[in-house]
C-alpha cells in the first residue's frame, strides 16, 4: 500500500524568479555564459527559492544510518559493527561528515533507524530503530510493509524538522555497512540490469570480492523477481531503511519547496526511487558529484543528471554533496554581489 502523503503534488518551480535571474546574469560585467555553471547554478537556486538573491547560507545535513540482513553474506569489506561505531564518530564529531559541517556551519543530525549493534543516547543521534538492520534479502523480504513505510515517514521527519530551521538547502546522507549491496540490487531492479552491470568495490573490496558480491546481488534478483514490479515493491524487497528514508526526504523537499544536493552512489539510488514514485521531484535535486563506484555513472545517466564535479570520492554520510556547499556560495555571491555594466559603467558587448 502506498502512503497518501507521497502522491501529494510537487511544489512548482518560480518561472518569473528563473527568468528574472537569467536577465540579470546577462547584465553582469562578464561576457554572457563566461561563468559557465555558477550563473546556472545561482538561476536554479532563484526558480526554487522564489528570489532574485539566492542564497545557501541555511544548509541542514541528516544522516540516516542502519544496518542491512544481505552484509552477513560478506558483500562488504568492513564488519557491521562498524555502523553503530560511525553512528557513535557522527555524534563526537570525529567523521568527515562532521568536520564538513562545522566548516559549513551547517546543521547536522543523525537519525538510527536500525543498527545491529545499539550505540545508546547520543547527542544529534534520533533513536527510529526499526530493528536491528534489515533482513537478509537472500531468505525474504529485506523489510515488511510496515517497516518500509515508517522509513519512508523518518524521511519525511528529517524534512519537517529542516524546514523549521529555515533551511534553505537539504543534504541526505547514508551510513551502513553492505549498503552498496542494498542500493545495487535496487537500481538494477529499476533500470532492468544484472548485477555486474553495476556492482563495485563499496568500501574496498577485491576483484574476486566484487564477483561474490554481484553473485549474491544476482541472487537476490532471482528469488525477488515477481515481487519487483513497482519502486516501493523494490525498496521492500530489496532495500535499506535508510535507503528508503532518503527517497521519503527527496518526495517530502520536492513537495515543501526545499532543493536537495544528493550525493553519491547511495543517495542517487534513492533519487532514482524517488522519481519513479513521484517524477516531479526531479525538479528539485542537484547531483553533486560522480562517484568512484562505477555503477554511479548508470544512475546519474539514468536520472539525466550532470554532476557538478569528479573528485574520486565514495565515502558516502553526504560528503560530497557538502563538499558543493562552497561552490553553491560563490554562485550566490557572484549572481547577488557582481556589478551590472549600468552600474559599473563599463560598456556592453555586441552579441550580434
Amino acid at each position: 500500500m502506498t502512503p497518501s502523503w507521497l502522491t501529494r503534488p510537487i511544489a512548482p518551480l518560480h518561472d518569473d524568479a528563473a527568468r528574472h535571474a537569467h536577465e540579470r546574469q546577462q547584465q553582469l560585467t562578464k561576457p554572457p555564459g563566461s561563468l559557465g555553471r555558477l550563473e546556472t547554478l545561482a538561476e536554479w537556486l532563484a526558480a526554487r527559492q522564489d528570489t532574485q538573491r539566492p542564497a545557501a547560507d541555511r544548509v541542514a545535513i541528516t544522516i540516516f544510518a542502519a544496518d542491512h540482513g544481505l552484509a552477513s553474506e560478506g558483500t562488504s569489506a568492513f564488519p557491521q559493527a562498524v555502523t553503530g561505531e560511525m553512528v557513535k564518530n557522527f555524534a563526537h564529531g570525529g567523521a568527515a561528515i562532521s568536520v564538513l559541517a562545522r566548516e559549513l556551519s551547517a546543521k547536522l543530525e543523525v537519525v538510527n533507524l536500525g543498527t545491529l549493534n545499539d550505540p545508546g543516547p547520543l547527542p544529534g543521534v534520533i533513536d527510529a530503530r526499526l530493528g536491528p538492520g534489515t533482513a537478509n534479502a537472500l531468505h525474504g523480504p529485506a523489510m515488511t510493509t510496515e517497516q518500509l513505510q515508517a522509513a519512508l515517514a523518518s524521511g519525511r521527519g528529517a524534512v519537517a524538522r529542516a524546514k523549521d530551521k529555515g533551511s534553505q538547502l537539504f543534504i541526505g546522507g547514508d551510513m551502513g555497512i553492505g549498503n552498496t549491496a542494498s542500493a545495487t540490487a535496487c537500481a538494477c531492479a529499476l533500470l532492468g540490469l544484472p548485477a555486474d552491470a553495476l556492482t563495485g568495490p563499496g568500501t574496498g573490496l577485491d576483484p574476486a570480492g566484487v564477483a561474490r558480491k554481484a553473485a549474491l546481488i544476482q541472487r537476490a534478483l532471482d528469488t525477488h523477481r515477481e515481487a519487483l514490479n513497482t519502486p516501493l515493491a523494490i525498496l521492500r524487497h530489496l532495500g535499506g531503511f535508510e535507503i528508503a528514508a532518503l527517497a521519503g526526504s527527496y518526495i517530502t523537499c520536492a513537495q515543501h519547496g526545499l532543493p536537495v544536493l544528493v550525493d553519491g552512489f547511495i543517495t542517487s539510488t534513492a533519487a532514482l526511487l524517488a522519481v519513479r514514485i513521484q517524477p516531479g521531484t526531479r525538479d528539485w535535486l542537484l547531483f553533486c558529484h560522480r562517484s568512484a563506484e562505477p555503477g554511479h555513472t548508470r544512475i546519474l545517466a539514468a536520472l539525466d543528471a550532470e554532476p557538478l564535479f569528479d573528485l574520486g570520492l565514495h565515502l558516502g554520510e553526504g560528503s560530497g554533496a557538502a563538499s558543493a556547499v562552497p561552490l553553491l556560495r560563490l554562485a550566490c555571491a557572484l549572481h547577488n554581489d557582481m556589478a551590472t555594466f549600468a552600474d559599473a559603467g563599463v560598456s556592453a558587448g555586441d552579441a550580434r
